[in-house]
């Protein structure tokens, strides 16, 4: 934007100011809009509208002209070109008064990309090559520069000065020697004390049909002549051979001819053979092929990409644009041709992943670049954490084995597993991957998870937590009192268990011929009390415990033994009955014998006396 002040005159005792000001700068980029303003400030003594003639000139031309009684003026340029450069100025007409600006210079950087021809593409040396290099949105003055550019070479260049047109002509004289050869150009201008310079325009090739050398380049058609001259025409063999390949040969001839498409692979040492019966004779001629162009390279904005992503694939030869182009995607079957051209764009899936190159001809030569891998990656899923077997429980000191698992995802997927918050292993796989704990411990009850991510910018995927139970291996019996027990009192008895998940289930059992359980209970603690209240003789025996919780497999106690015997009151009243009993049977004993004694007596003296009297 550009307003210009410093016009003052005076109307009716007006005052009027007009300036020119480019507004962000007086250097503006090509291609941008820019409007250029020409403001007056008026102050009169009465109140009365008046018209302005505003008109604004470029390097002494008129460019614009408008009459307003606004107090602005503005010259709109929506695409400021090379041509818009210069020195503006503003004339303002208010009735018979009449002032003008001081000049404002303007520079519209960026020059246009210019345009080379050429009037043929194949000449033989010797001939002429006429070129034209046009700007054609530029203003003379301006410099052309034309370049010869030939392979492994720095380019020649040439000046030309046109003051008058925008375009300019040039003839190239073509060299023993030239074979193919590139040209293109670029334009310069002067703007005040600066240079300014195009880009470079397109690059146009041409092919030079040469006499025959042995310095020959791919794609030119190559041809060996081998002759003889002899006096007979008999068993007569001409052979011409590369490296000990044989070419081609005839037999009883004078000569032989052989032609082929020159490639690079053509360099070497070529040997014609003549030969009859024991005689031979050689010649041998050195031919070396120069490369046409050099083997294109392939070049992918992405070799890693999301799928529904768009990559760009572009071919690309070093110094040449001028090529048959065509970009493939390798194939076992054969390769995929996907487009002819330079640079194909595509939105890719998973199914896109591959090997892809591209090829370029030019003279019937062909020539493939290296392969880019292409990978395309879909995110995976969340993964799912679950215990091989299918029981989220293990007996302490089992092993644990654990899976994680992406149903979706490109491989490779790698895989963390956590205990608590420690990571325990990295594992890179393609769906899923295993995790073995081989020696469980109270302590790894708890939370374990894993997560899962590949190369999709979608990052890591997080599986729920998975809780795991473990159950001590081994399980104690003791009881209060211990070993003998006497009648009618209460035992105490006590199962524990070293290590286990909470809860734990327990059972009590005596020996029997089919063990009987007495006693269960479930309890947050790894052990329980179980009270038997009054202890009689017929509990004698063998007694254990089990231990269970949710990993399963029950841990079995060793057993203990309990006599139950009779109290110490017991037995005294035993012992007393035992000796009243005793004593009673004493007594009636003796009162058995002194009765027996007594009726002994009186049978006695009556026989006695009856003894005695007779």
């Amino acid at each position: 934007m550009i307003i210009i002040y410093n016009i003052m005159i005076i109307i009716y005792k007006i005052k009027i100011t007009f300036s020119f000001l480019v507004q962000p700068s007086v250097k503006v980029k090509n291609g941008d809009p820019m409007a250029i303003i020409c403001h007056a400030d008026i102050s009169k003594n009465t109140d009365f509208q008046l018209k302005h003639n505003f008109t604004i000139f470029k390097d002494g031309k008129l460019v614009f002209m408008t009459v307003s009684d606004k107090e602005d003026a503005r010259y709109e340029i929506p695409v400021a070109k090379s041509s818009h450069t210069g020195n503006y100025e503003c004339r303002v007409r208010a009735d018979v008064k009449l002032s003008f600006s001081d000049s404002v210079h303007v520079w519209v950087a960026g020059m246009t990309k210019p345009i080379l021809t050429a009037d043929k593409k194949e000449v033989l040396e010797g001939e002429v090559v006429k070129l034209r290099c046009e700007l054609p949105e530029e203003v003379p003055p301006l410099d052309f520069v034309f370049r010869k550019i030939k392979t492994n070479s720095a380019p020649k260049e040439k000046l030309v000065r046109e003051r008058n047109q925008n375009f300019s002509e040039m003839d190239y004289y073509v060299e023993e020697g030239d074979n193919i050869l590139q040209f293109d150009c670029f334009g310069k201008r002067q703007v005040k004390d600066e240079w300014e310079s195009s880009q470079h325009s397109n690059k146009t090739l041409i092919t030079v049909k040469g006499k025959p050398s042995n310095n020959i380049t791919e794609g030119d058609q190559i041809k060996f002549e081998c002759s003889t001259v002899v006096a007979q025409m008999r068993d007569i063999e001409i052979i011409l051979q590369k490296n000990r390949t044989i070419l081609n040969s005839v037999r009883d001839k004078k000569f032989l001819k052989y032609s082929t498409v020159a490639t690079q692979e053509d360099s070497g040492e070529y040997l014609c053979k003549v030969e009859q019966g024991a005689v031979s004779k050689t010649t041998k001629m050195n031919v070396f092929v120069s490369e046409l162009f050099p083997r294109p390279t392939l070049f992918a904005s992405m070799t890693k990409v999301d799928e529904n992503k768009e990559i760009l694939l572009d071919c690309r030869i070093n110094g040449l644009h001028t090529a048959n182009f065509s970009i493939v995607r390798k194939n076992s079957s054969g390769d995929i041709l996907l487009r002819r051209s330079r640079v194909l764009e595509m939105r890719v899936n998973v199914n896109d992943t591959g090997s892809y190159t591209c090829k370029a001809e030019v003279k019937g030569i062909v020539k493939e670049s290296t392969p880019v891998e292409i990978n395309v990656y879909a995110p995976v899923s969340k993964p799912t954490l679950s215990v091989v077997g299918g029981s989220p429980e293990v007996v302490l000191g089992k092993p644990l084995q654990l899976i994680c698992h992406s149903v979706m995802g490109t491989p490779p997927i790698t895989f963390r597993f956590y205990k608590g918050d420690k990571i325990k292993k990295n594992v890179t796989n393609d769906t899923y991957a295993t995790f073995l704990d081989e020696n469980t411990g109270l302590n790894d009850s708890g939370e374990y998870k894993c997560d899962a991510r590949n190369n999709h910018s979608s990052g890591v995927k997080t599986s729920n937590v998975l809780n795991i139970t473990v159950i001590g291996k081994d399980a104690s019996l003791g009881s209060i009192p211990y070993g003998e027990v006497e009648v009618g009192s209460e035992t105490a008895f006590l199962c524990s268990v070293k290590e286990g998940s909470l809860p734990i289930h327990f059972k009590f059992f005596k020996k029997t011929d089919r063990d009987v359980l007495l006693h269960e209970a479930r309890e947050y603690s790894d052990r329980t009390i179980w009270h038997k209240k009054t202890m009689k003789r017929k509990d004698t025996g063998t007694y254990y415990c089990m231990a269970s919780n949710r990993a399963s497999g029950e841990v079995r106690s060793r057993p203990i033994t309990i006599n139950v015997i009779l109290a110490a009151w017991q037995k005294g009243v035993i012992a007393a009955f035992v000796l009243t009993a005793i004593a009673g049977a004493a007594a009636v004993a003796l009162w058995w014998f002194l009765r027996k004694k007594k009726k002994g007596n009186e049978r006695f003296p009556s026989l006695w006396g009856q003894m005695h009297h007779s």
